[in-house]
């Protein structure tokens, strides 16, 4: 496959997407903050952010309806001041998620404590030497949740895909380190399915989202969750199979002050060799959408999520 036809699928993939990983502040805004963080540290940040947040969630309206989506599943008895006040806090929340992930990068990684709850049950899993699939979700803070996993002393390599002129920088970015993780682009070659099976192949870690798809129909089964049914990636589970790793399911959050956890809620063991009919992998996307909805259920403004999930016109399972 040439480059110019990889671009254009790429483009054609983007295209169909209903949600946008682009921050909605500027490269300038984005600066600010940085300095704000360098002089005067995490709590003036966030001093600051309370006023910024209720600024946008106040006199833009796109803000509301992009934390509508979500917040009317969770909270549908929630009208009024009481749904201002939830865009409010689910805003505030990933804001300060914002500023954390700066500050790792920034003023260095003993400003946060991270804890890895079941630290011995992966490093237990990853003993069956098939690789261990972790499968997360765009909750709490993921780029310290990950730092916990330097601990396995394995290389970690993640599914994600990064969108041109996305202004959010990396934790590692704002200084000389270089990158912990391996990035694979879920927009290249084959949805970069070698490159993860290769991984698993080394005994190594593959990281994935489990909460937003990346393909066409083909690559997602309906699932139930907070009431209505959206399409998830069954990908986490194929992988699964075909090449014998369990999954865990973490959720990084934030547990304290200045406190962020790694919680494994489950681990999916997947049958190998179920093919690649979608109808086959269904059940083990529930377990992950059932340990999900338990996740926002206690922690629910720490899913961030702001596009309308719900709309998508789930695939039907093919057998």
């Amino acid at each position: 496959m040439t480059e110019d036809a990889i671009n254009k699928d790429r483009e054609k993939s983007a295209g169909k997407r209903a949600w946008t990983s682009r921050s909605i502040g500027s490269r300038f805004q984005h600066q600010i903050f940085y300095a704000i963080i360098r002089l005067g540290g995490r709590h003036l940040a966030f001093f600051v952010l309370r006023f910024v947040v209720a600024w946008y969630v106040l006199v833009r309206p796109s803000v509301r309806e992009r934390c509508s989506y979500y917040l009317r599943r969770r909270f549908p008895e929630d009208r009024g001041f009481k749904f201002l006040r939830n865009c409010y806090r689910l805003s505030f929340s990933l804001g300060k998620v914002l500023v954390d992930r700066a500050v790792l990068g920034i003023l260095g990684p003993d400003k946060i404590n991270c804890r890895l709850a079941g630290f011995d049950h992966l490093r237990a899993l990853l003993s069956e030497g098939r690789g261990l699939i972790l499968v997360t979700s765009h909750v709490g803070c993921w780029q310290l949740g990950m730092s916990c996993l330097r601990r396995l002393n394995v290389p970690v390599s993640l599914l994600i895909h990064r969108e041109a002129g996305d202004v959010d920088r990396h934790h590692f970015e704002h200084s000389e380190e270089a990158s912990p993780y391996r990035f694979i682009d879920p927009c290249g070659y084959l949805g970069g399915t070698l490159e993860m099976l290769q991984v698993l192949k080394n005994k190594e870690v593959l990281c994935i989202m489990g909460d937003r798809v990346m393909g066409g129909p083909g690559s997602n089964v309906p699932v139930e969750f907070l009431g209505s049914t959206i399409p998830v990636p069954f990908s986490p589970y194929k992988l699964a199979s075909a090449s014998g790793a369990p999954i865990a399911v973490l959720f990084p959050y934030q547990s304290d002050a200045d406190e962020y956890s790694m919680l494994v809620t489950k681990v999916i063991r997947v049958p190998e060799n179920l093919g690649r009919g979608a109808v086959s992998h269904q059940p083990y996307a529930k377990e992950y959408i059932a340990a999900l909805e338990g996740f926002v259920k206690d922690h629910p403004y720490q899913f961030f999520n702001f596009f309308d999930m719900w709309a998508e016109t789930p695939a039907r399972p093919e057998s």
